[in-house]
């Protein structure tokens, strides 16, 4: 696939650092360490006809306020289709491509086409993509579900078997993933719920015959603070006013025992009928 130049350049008062160009005005973002490994992220592709754009002239967008902090560093995008791709594509992620560069520009830089959009002059991140290639397998989402970005790995791209498998979160996350995996438990990582206008981020959903269960994994350092044991409770009351059962445990509880985590875990399912398992 030929690759385009950038029909938008930077302009003269923009300046860089790292891969990523800001417009002067803006200060640099924080960004997270993308541990071992070539990192990357899963982006989805909201519109059937921003598709063949995006093969064609090889970048993609995404909002600065919305984006993930470690976006100035990531190696690979992939990319995720919704319902509206048809049953080829939809609910998976297929193609993936390496990333050449970033740079945050206007929406109608991007979009000419649509001046009157109401984010035309909001800030983008704008990355330039190699040629966008297959993933060798498909990754499916075995349950619908929000999806807005997943940070991953290249490593996790290339092998994951499932979307659960992709998220490249916290070590406590991952090391209560796996143990998921062995025992058989069908979880939904970082899965959003809605309760009155509210969304939450769960750790893991896990859903039972006669209600859900929120699994958190809690690192000691944020979550023992006095706001974030205020925001945690107050977060708990919510989803268990709207049936879900909340079940947080510790940093030292997952690394010292981890049997015990789940001794409560699988006691909770049974109580409420049983889970779906693989």
């Amino acid at each position: 696939m030929k690759k385009t130049i950038d029909p938008n350049p930077a302009p003269p008062n923009h300046v860089r650092f790292g891969a990523c160009t800001l417009g002067s005005g803006h200060s640099p973002r924080t960004t997270l360490s993308s541990g071992p490994g070539k990192s990357a992220l899963v982006g989805i592709i909201p519109r059937k006809k921003l598709w063949p754009k995006i093969q064609k002239e090889l970048w993609y967008h995404i909002p600065v306020q919305s984006a993930p902090k470690n976006a100035e560093k990531i190696e690979y995008l992939a990319f995720y289709f919704p319902k509206v791709f048809g049953d080829e594509y939809q609910y998976k992620v297929v193609y993936y491509a390496k990333v050449l560069g970033c740079e945050v520009t206007k929406r109608i830089n991007l979009f000419p086409d649509e001046p009157a959009h109401p984010r035309a002059m909001g800030d983008y991140f704008k990355f330039s993509l190699a040629e966008i290639e297959k993933l060798p397998s498909p990754i499916p989402s075995k349950k619908w579900r929000r999806i807005i970005h997943i940070p991953t790995s290249l490593e996790k791209l290339l092998s994951a078997e499932e979307i659960n498998d992709l998220w490249d979160t916290s070590p406590l996350e991952e090391k209560m993933y796996l143990e998921m995996k062995k025992r058989e438990i069908e979880a939904q990582r970082q899965f959003y719920v809605k309760v009155g206008k509210q969304f939450y981020c769960l750790d893991f959903g896990v859903f039972c015959r006669k209600g859900n269960i929120d699994i958190e994994c809690d690192g000691e350092k944020y979550h023992i603070l006095p706001e974030a044991m205020t925001k945690d409770r107050q977060r708990n009351n919510e989803l268990t006013s709207a049936g879900w059962s909340v079940l947080r445990f510790l940093g030292k509880e997952i690394n010292s025992d981890i049997k015990g985590c789940f001794t409560t875990i699988e006691k909770t399912i049974n109580n409420l009928g049983g889970g779906k398992t693989k």
